[in-house]
């Protein structure tokens, strides 16, 4: 499934939450809370908002970008991501939750899911799908992650073994894909053009040359 398809229509199979969850009821009732106690205006929590709404996967795909053309700075991302973010630019505050970097290979696909409500690296990926944080998605994905990903058009084999990685308040996690084929002549810029929010998360595949030209 693309970046491209609209947010808030759930993914088919994935189901949809009516309503408000219990999460942004508790969200809005200390946002209120704070207000009230003069710690924060809204115009401040509007403000943080709106940066947050200023990432785009299009900065977690530069860093996976870069893994894929320099072996060092993989090496790097995997051991140590928050140095090599850094490193890019990416200047994570030190109140951000730790991030883990994971690589899919030919034997071992990783998909991420935050099975208590919805922690997301937004730092690098921007507001998480409503997917994402649908009921149906965080419960099936552990039970019956292929199926998940299949409804994304993504077919695992057998032989593949798929790991589950469940997000926290404290431990965030972002899938470095494995590099399309056939990519070999591409620039840096060239492959983070292929390179899906879906893809980070582990849903989907990145793009191939073939797909982004179409």
């Amino acid at each position: 499934m693309s970046d491209q398809h609209d947010d808030h229509k759930l993914h088919p199979g994935i189901g949809e939450d009516s309503g408000p969850s219990e999460y942004e009821l508790r969200a809005k009732a200390m946002e209120d809370l704070l207000v009230t106690k003069g710690i924060c205006t809204r115009e401040e929590v509007q403000r943080e908002v709106d940066l947050m709404d200023a990432r785009s996967p299009s900065d977690g795909a530069k860093i996976v970008a870069r893994a894929w053309v320099d072996s060092d700075y993989k090496a790097m991302l995997l051991a140590d991501a928050h140095t090599a973010i850094n490193e890019l630019g990416f200047h994570l505050p030190d109140t951000t939750p730790q991030l883990a970097v994971v690589e899919n290979t030919d034997t071992v696909h990783h998909l991420v899911v935050c099975t208590l409500c919805s922690c997301y690296p937004r730092m690098l990926l921007g507001r998480p799908p409503d997917w994402y944080k649908s009921l149906s998605y965080r419960s099936r994905a552990v039970v019956e992650p292929r199926a998940v990903m299949r409804e994304f058009g993504l077919e695992i084999g057998e032989e593949v073994e798929v790991r589950i990685l469940d997000s926290t308040a404290d431990l965030r996690y972002l899938v470095l894909p494995k590099r399309p084929e056939g990519t070999e002549n591409m620039s840096e810029a060239e492959l983070a053009g292929l390179v899906t929010r879906d893809s980070m998360i582990g849903v989907t595949t990145p793009r191939t040359p073939e797909t982004a030209a179409a």
